[in-house]
């Protein structure tokens, strides 16, 4: 992930949310595969969590997403 980021935006610009655009200007978005995991589990609270972490982050950190879904 971290890898296609930093190819992609480079010459381009990075956006919220794990968006971003290339120098072509064509918009990505990079996600983690485990994303959707953290946002389809059974706990509702856990999931919205993880999306009020999105919402900070431009290019998203597995590591903090996984600790926003496992805080009580």
């Amino acid at each position: 992930m971290d890898t296609l980021w930093e190819q992609l935006s480079a010459g381009g610009e990075d956006g919220q949310c794990g968006w971003l655009k290339d120098k072509f200007g064509v918009s990505w978005w990079i996600a983690p595969s485990i994303l959707g995991v953290l946002l389809q589990g059974k706990d509702v609270g856990k999931s919205a969590r993880v999306m009020e972490a999105i919402f900070k982050m431009r290019k998203l950190d597995i590591a903090l997403l996984a600790q926003a879904y496992e805080r009580n």
